[in-house]
């Protein structure tokens, strides 16, 4: 059979897994919000229009049947994620999909680009705070230009962007079909280790110690002084992993969203993401997503050295003393989104 036809199969098979994902996905949505305020036109400081896609080919046309030579050969990467995504939802289908109805409240962390027709799921500690401001950009309609001049704390309000749940179920099917859905993954022990050195070990993180601190000191601590256990501002981090393997916590309340799993946040088993890019690639898979886009020619992500960024060396050195016990209860806790994402077991692990 020629190459060419062999192609054309391959992408006819790939379109099809698409809409039948998308059509299949959230159908069982059953809880119906209002649509919000209709788009006006403006002109972002670039001199080109961001809004209304019209005579040009949208972010999906893109990435399933691109022109660019380069853009094709991103696209078998991508391809090979999604794969990966897929082959283990099904794999593991009775944990992945223990729930068969999405609510409203499962896709506050999807936001909506309207003018560029994508979707993206927000990770915390995976590079949120850039990719907030650069939608933030991309949606704001010529109010922002350098998403590096968005404070982070901007970043974080919830009004500066609109998430999938504040639309009506027609209108989230539509957009669930149409639009480009795409998240970034990390090491889920890394971004672990960075959610505890982010929360748990900075002093101005007074609202985490309270909520949480005190809590995991109280359950987790012999003999803890009275201070720690009103100030909660020196968790250890055996004690934060004895917190997250309790089978009380998870009954108590559901993760916070900087060590909840991926899988709980973005629910890949039940929406179909067109693509995934890793904190490992991270410039390179965001500006592949800003290429999509239409806009990679005046908008980059915004790239700097952070010398305190979690590292998977540093990740290696906080779990030495963990037990071997505690180390293989936190993997299943992690599991899928070790395998989902094709993440291997870290060498240091000590599984029973």
């Amino acid at each position: 059979m020629k190459p060419a036809l062999l192609e054309v199969m391959r992408m006819n098979r790939i379109c099809r897994m698409v809409l039948a994902t998308c059509l299949g996905s959230f159908i069982l949505v059953i809880f119906y919000f209002q649509s919000m305020l209709h788009p006006v036109m403006r002109r972002n400081p670039f001199g080109v229009d961001i809004c209304c896609r019209k005579g040009s080919r949208s972010p999906l046309q893109e990435l399933y049947n691109p022109i660019q030579l380069e853009l094709s050969n991103t696209a078998v990467l991508h391809q090979m994620r999604r794969d990966q995504v897929t082959d283990t939802c099904r794999a593991n289908s009775a944990t992945s999909r223990k729930r068969r109805v999405l609510t409203p409240n499962d896709l506050k962390h999807l936001v909506v680009d309207e003018d560029h027709e994508l979707i993206y799921c927000y990770v915390p500690k995976v590079a949120c705070t850039n990719w907030k401001r650069l939608m933030m950009v991309l949606t704001g309609r010529g109010k922002y230009s350098d998403p590096m001049e968005i404070p982070a704390s901007e970043a974080h309000v919830s009004a500066n962007l609109k998430t999938l749940n504040q639309y009506s179920i027609p209108e989230i099917n539509h957009r669930l079909k149409s639009y480009m859905k795409f998240l970034f993954v990390r090491e889920p022990f890394e971004r672990l280790v960075s959610a505890y050195r982010n929360k748990f070990t900075q002093k101005y993180n007074i609202s985490f110690h309270k909520r949480y601190g005190t809590k995991i000191i109280k359950r987790q601590r012999k003999n803890a002084t009275q201070e720690a256990l009103r100030k909660g501002d020196d968790v250890k981090f055996e004690e934060f992993v004895a917190y997250l393997i309790d089978p009380h916590t998870q009954r108590e309340e559901p993760f916070n969203e900087h060590w909840q799993t991926v899988y709980s946040l973005c629910h890949p088993c039940h929406i179909h993401y067109d693509l995934v890019g890793k904190y490992e690639t991270l410039e390179e898979d965001s500006n592949y997503v800003l290429q999509l886009a239409g806009v990679g020619s005046y908008l980059k992500f915004p790239t700097y050295a952070k010398s305190t960024r979690t590292t998977d060396e540093m990740t290696t050195e906080f779990f030495q003393n963990i037990s071997s016990e505690h180390q293989t209860q936190l993997y299943e806790v992690y599991k899928l989104d070790f395998l989902m994402f094709n993440y291997s077991v870290p060498s240091y692990l000590k599984l029973e």
